[in-house]
């Protein structure tokens, strides 16, 4: 939630004057009065795309003040990220409402970004890989082998959000290897290693090329670091 309407579409406009790697796909996320303009600002420049930062999981309704992915979609957006730390945290979200957000973007033909990752006490408590289990069964395993390839997955550390902290790179490739491995186990080698794979948790220009380093870090969840356009256009240099 930063930005108003001109201030988010000069933003874009300075990260799309940069330069950054055209085989390298920059997913912008903008609040949702944004993404007709931001989409419109992309449009046939293959290196971008849009994505909304959350939806809800009916296509319509009398649900005031809420959208829907059918609207998202109309909107020129491409992606919907599901199931944020802070939307989890903030807004109660369960793992039964996140499964239905997934249904409900993948029916509109969109590509859901589906965050999970542990809080400090999890991770304290050796908990981290139970908890990223557990996010992955009740919030994807539902979804046919055809569906979940679809799905991008981004791993968020929620104690290395905001926080200044950030997982080091052998933590960060440890817990990808691990849901990695869990796909596997669900869904076979093919669509396991074709998944992607990102890290969210203060990842910024000083570290990203260290974490893209990872064999199973196939990019970043960008948050504060996003918000200033050179910061971007570092970040996606660092693959």
């Amino acid at each position: 939630m930063n930005k108003d309407l001109n201030q988010g579409i000069d933003l874009v406009t300075e990260i799309l004057s940069g330069t950054s790697p055209a085989d390298v796909l920059k997913i912008i996320a903008p609040p949702f009065i944004h993404l007709a303009a931001v989409s419109e600002k992309i449009k046939g420049n293959t290196a971008f795309a849009v994505a909304a930062q959350n939806c809800h999981q009916a296509a319509n309704g009398a649900y005031t003040g809420e959208v829907s992915a059918e609207m998202i979609a109309s909107c020129g957006a491409g992606y919907v990220i599901i199931g944020h730390s802070e939307r989890r945290l903030y807004f109660n979200e369960t793992a039964q409402l996140l499964a239905q957000k997934v249904n409900a973007v993948l029916a509109a033909n969109l590509i859901p970004i589906f965050c999970l990752g542990e809080n400090m006490e999890e991770r304290n408590a050796n908990k981290h890989l139970e908890t990223a289990k557990q996010q992955l069964k009740d919030g994807l395993f539902h979804l046919s082998p055809a569906d979940f390839s679809k799905v991008i997955i981004a791993y968020e550390p929620v104690w290395a959000i905001g926080t200044g902290l950030t997982a080091t790179s052998h933590q960060a490739q440890g817990m990808h290897n691990f849901i990695r491995s869990e796909i596997n186990k669900k869904y076979g080698k093919e669509i396991s290693e074709n998944t992607s794979i990102l890290y969210g948790g203060s990842c910024n220009a000083q570290n990203a090329k260290e974490l893209f380093a990872c064999i199973d870090v196939d990019g970043g969840l960008i948050g504060g670091a996003s918000l200033k356009a050179a910061d971007f256009i570092a970040i996606a240099n660092s693959f």
